[in-house]
């Protein structure tokens, strides 16, 4: 079994969980692997990000080519005794830039062709991607041997068990590692996917899809899987409209006491909830958001980078740069080259 705690000195030389490593190559086409008894809310998740044509909508979105396919095209049963009717076979896949594998009963069989079609897409290039439990077909085909991934909690312990090659961390909600991207269950394959959005094409786009589906634009894949409340619920609760508030002031310094104090809450309570809600510490979750903040005014204006540091609420850009390079591992001049001509030309 090769987990996190037991293998610390191979995991800290593993990429991190968010890595920037944008390759100036586009991703245009999606090609989504289903087999029996997959999970249809998990598949939905990749459809609403990549399935759904938003390019007419004016926020530099593009149009993806999404497909999906199986082994032995027809009436693909569900897990949820529903069925659905695919049309393609795996040769849709053959070309995909993005391979996406569907959870499924982990404990059934994957037929060779799906693993055949996985080490392709791997072997050319392209990303390939796993939802929850696809990850065991992702370490079947021998494509997680060496490489730090996540899959479900639940289902971690049995990951590693079978497949001791593989680092398995179960304390986070995605990981990138080489072109391989590998989410924890349900809402983490909204985050993986708009993670790749954002690696691909930027934190406006990621963004501007993550509004459509009112969802979070960003959650960090090294953030727990087990909290009390991943996403912060929608309505009138305080915690809440403190966040947007702080998002509105990213300009100005937030203490603790501060904080709490419009809340109505002790200090030592009020950090135990923050963390319950967002899953990380006021701080940290300021600066992720500030990093966000100096994406997009990195991709779409002509400030420079003092300017871009004031803006986005770190000051000075000595800090901006720790902070972008700690989040990004690049800094803000080369994220400029890369999106502002990357962008420019799709």
């Amino acid at each position: 079994m090769v987990l996190r705690s037991t293998y610390e000195k191979k995991w800290q030389k593993c990429p991190k969980s968010y890595n920037f490593c944008h390759t100036g190559i586009m991703i245009k086409s999606v090609a989504m692997i289903v087999v029996p008894n997959f999970s249809i809310f998990e598949f939905a998740t990749a459809f609403e990000v990549f399935g759904i044509d938003r390019s007419a909508r004016g926020s530099g979105v593009p149009a993806f080519d999404f497909r999906v396919c199986a082994p032995e095209p027809g009436d693909i049963p569900l897990k949820s005794g529903l069925s659905m009717q695919v049309g393609l076979g795996l040769e849709a896949a053959a070309d995909a830039d993005l391979v996406v594998m569907a959870p499924y009963g982990r404990d059934q069989d994957v037929p060779e062709s799906v693993l055949d079609a996985l080490r392709a897409a791997h072997a050319r290039g392209a990303w390939v991607m796993s939802i929850c439990s696809g990850a065991f077909a992702l370490a079947r085909a021998g494509l997680l041997d060496g490489r730090r991934c996540t899959t479900h909690w639940h289902y971690s312990q049995e990951l590693a068990s079978t497949y001791p090659a593989v680092l398995v961390d179960e304390n986070v909600l995605y990981v990138e590692d080489g072109r391989i991207i590998t989410s924890a269950g349900t809402a983490a394959g909204i985050d993986a996917s708009l993670h790749l959005i954002r690696v691909e094409f930027g934190a406006k786009v990621a963004a501007a899809i993550a509004r459509d589906m009112v969802v979070p634009p960003h959650r960090d894949g090294g953030q727990a899987q087990y909290i009390d409340r991943p996403i912060p619920q929608c309505g009138s609760e305080p915690m809440e409209q403190l966040l947007q508030w702080m998002v509105r002031h990213l300009d100005e310094e937030h203490p603790v006491n501060e904080l709490a104090a419009r809340v109505h809450m002790s200090p030592r309570t009020f950090a135990r909830r923050f963390r319950s809600e967002t899953g990380a510490t006021p701080a940290a979750w300021l600066n992720s958001q500030r990093v966000l903040r100096a994406q997009e005014l990195l991709e779409t204006t002509e400030l420079n980078i003092d300017e871009v540091a004031r803006e986005s609420g770190f000051g000075h850009s000595v800090l901006l740069r720790h902070h972008f390079a700690k989040a990004l591992d690049t800094s803000p001049q080369s994220y400029r080259r890369t999106f502002r001509g990357h962008l420019a030309t799709a």
